[in-house]
């Protein structure tokens, strides 16, 4: 397959630790094109990767840490500016499976006008809180998009239509931190962008191998709650507006 010019992996990152390098290695020995979007991070651990040779690698730094969603659409206008129109977003902590890269590229080579989305398989190391924490959001993006959307809206091994992505999100504030997966997939569905769920392998690293989670339960979980709850009243005056009119 010639990956050409339109896509490439972004990977925003902060304050991941070691596991960046390995995640950058393994997308690179899979894909030419990786940006790597480190968002405020404090760790130093993006600054080996700024001296690499490979030359589809690039660092892109924000001075301040905005949240997954903002890098991830740093990445994406920097993106669009260079020419690309697609990206495939993984999580800088080992998460995500470098050994489906090219079986997600070649979806989206083949539908570009889908978002190309993860549907995950679990090991014994998953945490059971993660897991079944993760159905109510299902559940509740099913409600939002009449079953729509990504199959799991939490989990963020994607290959966005780039255009399409920047677009859904310019019309609101939200989706900048956790609730970027969900509320993308809710936005790309509403826009009619159509979902391809392919399985992909979900790893949770043990700390004593680098993993590192900045997820707070409480507080990301009602940011979440908040972020439904807007999504529902939005889609609520929507079809408001279309009886009305």
């Amino acid at each position: 397959m010639t990956q050409g010019n339109t896509h490439l992996i972004l990977i925003p990152a902060f304050n991941p630790g070691r596991l960046l390098a390995e995640t950058v290695a393994g997308a690179l020995s899979r894909w030419s094109d990786v940006w790597v979007v480190a968002d405020g991070s404090s760790d130093a651990s993006h600054e080996p990767l700024a001296g690499a040779t490979a030359p589809g690698l690039r660092v892109i730094v924000r001075a301040e840490n905005g949240g997954k969603g903002e890098a991830v659409l740093t990445g994406a206008r920097e993106a669009l500016a260079s020419g690309y129109t697609h990206a495939l977003v993984m999580d800088a902590d080992g998460q995500h499976p470098a050994g489906r890269i090219r079986e997600f590229m070649e979806a989206s080579l083949s539908a570009p006008g889908a978002v190309v989305c993860g549907r995950p398989l679990f090991g014994p190391e998953a945490p059971r809180a993660r897991i079944y924490g993760r159905k109510l959001s299902v559940g509740l993006v099913r409600l939002e998009t009449s079953g729509r959307a990504a199959a799991d809206p939490l989990f963020g091994f994607r290959v966005y239509p780039l255009a399409k992505l920047v677009a859904v999100l310019a019309g609101t504030r939200g989706g900048r931190r956790y609730d970027f997966d969900p509320e993308a997939a809710v936005r790309l569905a509403w826009a009619g962008v159509p979902a391809i769920n392919l399985d992909a392998e979900c790893a949770y690293p043990r700390p004593d191998r680098g993993g590192v989670s900045h997820f707070h339960y409480v507080r990301d979980n009602l940011a979440m709650a908040a972020m439904h709850m807007r999504l529902i009243l939005e889609m609520a005056r929507g079809r408001r507006r279309a009886q009305a009119a």
